[in-house]
């Protein structure tokens, strides 16, 4: 048999499919079976020993089907359900089954704040699964990872190669993002060596932090007098590849990340994860999955969650489910 798996993006919801060629592969151990999505995300299955084929998603729409009639596919497995895949998906015309988005749950969460319920999005994608009489093993999420983007300790500053702290600071969307202030007033905090993480994007926020600490100019003269500044820093910002800080994600002794593709990369990676919450909340499903976890999160707000994925700017024009959030509890 051979099955299409389609999650065309982003990073963290990539990661969150993992469960589901593994738990194929369990159940149909000769079928063969393909991924298709975006080309920049395709490393997190390109070494993947459940997936035998990584297709990249075509600018031109047509000549992506074009690839996919050519392989000829027993069954189609839509983890996206948006306009694209299901254009995709009956374009092909195979036996398919779609994940249910629970959009409507999620609707009442975040416009009414009622207090539904809703599973993981892994457990989610995995339901997709159940006509086919395969359900959740409870290993959590897959990454593999190559020797070829190892990271050498011995590159790294000497005060890190006997232990380190991650803070991730991508986040796709503004009020998923910890802003500059709180993010330099928790490094303070974790007054241990920490490397920063994240995309080209957030190269110019990570230099700011970096320099707070590793300058003795005062460049942010509103908290620097309640703050230590004795925080190692090392930054590799935009310096790596998603594979490549995957890597420096292992290493660590705790990743404090915000509500981000990243962090679901340390879930993967069974790490002890501290995730940020701003305008997003757990309860919509996109907490780190079984893997030991703490949440950073204002509960004293009654606006929140205001959106499922975040939003550019604060809806109330406050954003003080960052700018207010506590670090009372620091795990090391």
């Amino acid at each position: 048999m051979k099955i299409l798996l389609i999650r065309l993006s982003s990073l963290g919801d990539i990661v969150l499919t993992t469960p589901v060629p593994r738990l194929l592969k369990k159940k149909f151990p000769k079928s063969e079976v393909h991924f298709i999505t975006k080309a920049e995300y395709s490393d997190i299955y390109n070494n993947n020993n459940n997936v035998n084929k990584v297709i990249h998603l075509q600018k031109n729409l047509k000549k992506t089907i074009s690839i996919l009639r050519s392989e000829k596919y027993d069954l189609i497995i839509d983890l996206h359900n948006n306009i694209r895949s299901n254009f995709i998906k009956f374009s092909l015309g195979v036996k398919n089954f779609t994940y249910n988005k629970q959009s409507f749950r999620r609707w009442l969460i975040t416009n009414f704040k009622i207090d539904i319920k809703i599973r993981h999005i892994s457990e989610t994608y995995i339901d997709t699964l159940n006509k086919l009489g395969i359900n959740n093993d409870n290993n959590g999420l897959d990454i593999y990872l190559h020797e070829k983007d190892m990271i050498d300790l011995d590159k790294l500053p000497h005060q890190f190669r006997s232990g380190f702290y991650v803070l991730v600071l991508g986040g796709k969307h503004k009020t998923k993002r910890l802003p500059v202030k709180k993010s330099i007033e928790l490094c303070d905090k974790i007054n241990k060596p920490i490397i920063l993480v994240g995309g080209k994007n957030e190269y110019k926020d990570s230099v700011k932090i970096e320099n707070f600490f590793n300058s003795d100019l005062d460049t942010n003269n509103t908290i620097s007098d309640i703050l230590n500044k004795k925080t190692l820093i090392h930054n590799l910002c935009g310096k790596l590849s998603i594979m490549e800080s995957a890597w420096i994600l292992k290493l660590a002794n705790v990743v404090y990340s915000n509500d981000t593709g990243f962090m679901h990369i340390a879930a993967a990676l069974k790490k002890r994860v501290v995730s940020i919450f701003g305008s997003t909340h757990p309860s919509l499903g996109f907490y780190p999955y079984k893997t030991n976890f703490y949440v950073y999160q204002n509960t004293r707000l009654n606006c929140r969650p205001c959106t499922k994925i975040g939003s550019s700017e604060c809806p109330a024009g406050h954003f003080k489910c960052m700018n207010e959030l506590k670090f009372d509890n620091i795990i090391l």
